[in-house]
């Protein structure tokens, strides 16, 4: 029996070595082809003006074209499905953000994907502030002007969000619980398609990263009430918090990162990482993304990984008190 025990061992280590040094062969040839990066809204939002940079930066770090995919719809959970489903080999990533990991699981017992098992955290790519950009038709100047104006037509004024479950419907949910005002919600396929009705006034407000909403606000089209983190912005000082205007403790910021299927080979991961990060540091991207209000991240996959952990717990008791469901 020892003698058995022992040939199982030396198999089971075998078969590890092998497994590794396939690993390690494949990363050493990643990558020899295209490269996609599936982002699960329509372009325009904050999740594909990201990808699209480092895609862009990628292509010229690896010598092989990375390209944005989007497939927008059911906030991002087509998109989440498709990379759970592709082939392990680095070569299918995704735009990943808050609802797929930390939301959408405490709404949705139906998911088509399992996050822990079928989705690899590679590098967090950013964190996002909301702001809240209004629809210039309502004369609400600040949030607790917006507040009052809530409260005198309870249920009436709807927001917008780039799809249910999403950081965007859930910061909108949070925000009608603190302030004890009721909204009627209505989600898009993105942020694209949620600003083209917020424009013309077919909706009247949206929490939005204000890589998508300033261009607008500073064209005079829509008008900003407050930013969602705890503290002003480092580049934009002149917009108050939300906490800073009657609702003290309010905060909540979104993130974006890169992820790969489930069982990726982890060199194929690290190199994946090693090229995010390098492309985040680029003194031209990160002082794009901190101009669009993007604080540009880039850690190790076990960073992302204990981020994402706490992340659920803050948005799991967020879903809990608004008594959000998928419907």
């Amino acid at each position: 029996m020892a003698q058995s025990l022992t040939l199982r061992a030396i198999r089971w280590a075998g078969a590890m070595l092998l497994a590794l040094a396939a690993g390690w062969a494949q990363a050493q040839a990643y990558p020899s082809k295209q490269i996609r990066i599936l982002v699960g809204f329509a372009p325009g939002g904050s999740t594909d003006i990201v990808a699209r940079l480092i895609a862009q930066e990628m292509t010229k770090g690896i010598g092989q074209q990375v390209n944005v995919d989007n497939r927008p719809g059911a906030g991002s959970v087509i998109a989440a499905e498709l990379t759970a489903k592709a082939p392990p080999d680095g070569y299918t990533l995704f735009a990943c953000t808050t609802g797929i990991f930390a939301i959408l699981p405490f709404i949705s017992s139906k998911l088509p994907y399992d996050p822990e098992k079928d989705l690899a955290p590679v590098t967090q790519t950013g964190a996002l502030p909301y702001i809240i950009v209004l629809h210039p038709s309502l004369p609400a100047k600040n949030v607790k002007e917006f507040i009052a104006l809530a409260k005198a037509r309870p249920g009436q004024i709807n927001f917008a969000s780039s799809g249910v479950g999403t950081a965007s419907h859930l910061s909108g949910e949070y925000f009608a619980s603190a302030a004890k005002i009721s909204m009627t919600h209505i989600p898009y396929k993105g942020t694209g398609n949620a600003m083209a009705d917020l424009l013309t006034g077919q909706v009247v407000l949206l929490f939005d990263q204000p890589v998508s909403s300033m261009p607008h606000v500073k064209a005079g089209k829509l008008r900003v009430l407050g930013i969602t983190s705890a503290q002003r912005f480092s580049t934009m000082q002149d917009i108050p918090t939300v906490a800073e205007q009657g609702l003290p403790g309010f905060e909540t910021v979104s993130w974006s990162g890169i992820c790969a299927p489930g069982g990726t080979p982890r060199p194929v991961i690290n190199r994946v990482q090693s090229e995010v990060s390098r492309v985040l540091k680029l003194p031209e991207i990160r002082d794009r993304l901190l101009r669009d209000g993007i604080e540009p991240i880039g850690g190790t996959p076990e960073e992302f990984q204990a981020h994402i952990k706490r992340e659920m717990q803050k948005w799991g008791r967020v879903v809990r008190e608004a008594k959000v469901a998928m419907q």
